[in-house]
């Protein structure tokens, strides 16, 4: 449709998540972008962000990183299982592959440590010159951020015990120091000897110890979904990231904090629409409501990526096997289904099922009221949306470049559409079916009968040429593939999840569709 544009309901994202950071020997603080598979430099000054390692770089997922005495920076890249060095001429060389899903990363003078987080992992010394990691501690229980403490020992974290350890760097029978801590991602001292230990959530928990002191231990909310690692500066001020939201924030003692830079989406994925005409996004770490300029947190769904609004509750699948129904009314959470190959869109069926397009086994599926699976089609290439028309199901194939429709008793689908470059998001209104096709960057309306397009709007940011790493690690989950959704609202608007910018985007049509609802 001529005149179409797209208005943004929040701004682009401007870190998809923040993870490790460190101060580099420019002042700047890297943080790691371990979604977008790229490392951004701060000045904590003025809040200006530089990309330093872009997505063409040979860190695929990089989680945490340091710096050593000579200026080079050391990051883990955790589903590959690797860690590099950058030196300061900007040259690559890769220190070891032998560590499974690396994350936290530390120096204790010119040694350098790496830990696993996984049931069981490891804590190592690895040594720049490719010699053979040795193991100084065994059986964490998922390990992350670490660092050397002032009486020179390694502490570390178990996130899944609630527990902080320390380790002498010449290895040794670990020390517990802390239990009874939430969910603690990142152990830091500040420039004073103070022990702070972050624990992610929705709210996110710093815990202020004085191990050398009093002993005395205080906890405080800061407000902040998903911490994930901090960093003191020069005058100890305390800068911290988010894996949920991405940016970057001081956090004061007193619990205020000061945006560096904004937050925003770490996606985001599918995006749907209730019946009061609020948007609700699928944006991996949690669903998300995007109004007001800002990205608000709904509930720390984890593992969010595909989403449909039905009634009170909200339907999303997670591409790491399960389908769940959410009711933000009360944060129920029921399971529906688990053990999937790779779930991406969901739609609801006249009946209540749910209609599920299964990725990786080429599939759609449908999920009754006992949650019961059964296979409506099969020997798709790779379907990733679903949408329907009264009964009729169509399915956007985005391997195949095909939208095709589901007809009662076939167990094949029958192309409707074809020529398509990576059609991803998919919906009906007023008959026409409207594709988001991200490999042209178009959003389109097809006729199901002749199978003619026309643009509704086009240059829109989404896809992208990034190969992500694998999906699952070690049996852990890894980096998601990008999903970009569209939505139909109650007047008939369309909106879209601009993944390839970070940011929902809402269409703006020059006159109203025909048979719009509201007219």
């Amino acid at each position: 449709m001529s005149g179409a544009r797209v208005r943004r309901l929040v701004p682009p994202q401007r870190m998809a998540g923040s993870n490790g950071v460190a101060f580099g020997p420019d002042g700047r603080l890297h943080v790691a972008e371990y979604l977008a598979g790229r490392i951004s430099a701060v000045e904590v000054a003025t809040g200006e962000v530089e990309v330093v390692v872009g997505e063409d770089g040979p860190v695929a997922a990089p989680d945490d990183l340091a710096f050593g005495p000579d200026g080079s920076m050391y990051v883990t890249d955790l589903v590959p299982g690797r860690v590099w060095r950058r030196a300061p001429d900007l040259g690559w060389t890769l220190v070891t592959d032998r560590v499974a899903v690396p994350n936290g990363i530390a120096f204790a003078g010119e040694r350098l440590f790496v830990n696993e987080m996984r049931p069981g992992g490891r804590l190592l010394e690895v040594f720049p010159d490719g010699g053979e990691p040795v193991v100084l501690a065994d059986g964490l229980a998922m390990g992350n951020a670490m660092q050397l403490g002032p009486d020179g020992f390694l502490y570390y974290p178990h996130m899944l015990t609630g527990r902080v350890f320390r380790v002498p760097p010449g290895g040794g029978t670990p020390e517990l120091v802390a239990d009874r801590v939430p969910a603690p991602v990142a152990v830091r001292f500040d420039r004073g000897g103070l022990l702070l230990v972050l624990s992610h959530g929705a709210g996110g928990v710093v815990t202020r110890i004085d191990l050398f002191g009093t002993g005395e231990r205080t906890a405080q909310p800061c407000g902040i979904s998903g911490l994930d690692n901090a960093a003191f500066d020069a005058e100890n001020r305390m800068f911290v990231s988010s894996y949920a939201a991405g940016g970057i924030a001081e956090l004061s003692a007193d619990g205020r904090t000061r945006e560096l830079v904004q937050p925003g989406f770490a996606g985001p994925f599918g995006v749907a629409l209730d019946d009061a005409g609020k948007v609700h996004a699928a944006d991996h770490y949690r669903i998300t409501s995007p109004s007001d300029g800002r990205v608000s947190t709904t509930d720390f769904q984890i593992f969010s990526h595909g989403i449909v609004a039905d009634g009170e509750v909200l339907h999303v699948t997670s591409q790491y096997g399960e389908v769940r129904t959410y009711r933000p009314a009360d944060g129920q959470t029921r399971v529906r289904a688990k053990g999937l190959h790779r779930p991406v869109g969901v739609a609801v069926r006249e009946d209540g099922a749910l209609v599920v397009a299964e990725a990786g086994a080429g599939r759609v599926v449908a999920i009754d009221g006992m949650d019961a699976v059964t296979v409506l089609a099969e020997g798709f290439t790779e379907p990733v949306d679903v949408a329907f028309d009264g009964s009729r199901c169509y399915v956007s194939d985005q391997a195949a470049g095909a939208v095709l429709r589901i007809d009662d008793g076939e167990r094949r689908g029958v192309p409707v559409v074809t020529g398509l470059a990576a059609p991803q998001g998919l919906a009906v209104r007023d008959g026409e079916l409207i594709v988001l096709e991200t490999g042209r960057g178009r959003l389109l309306a097809a006729d199901p009968g002749t199978g003619e397009t026309r643009v509704v709007v086009a240059d829109l940011a989404v896809g992208g040429e990034r190969e992500p790493p694998a999906l699952f690690t070690h049996g852990l989950p890894g980096v998601p593939r990008r999903f970009a959704g569209i939505a139909v609202g109650p007047d008939g608007t369309l909106y879209i999840s601009a993944d390839g910018e970070g940011s929902v985007g809402r269409v703006e049509e020059d006159a109203a569709p025909a048979g719009a609802a509201g007219e």
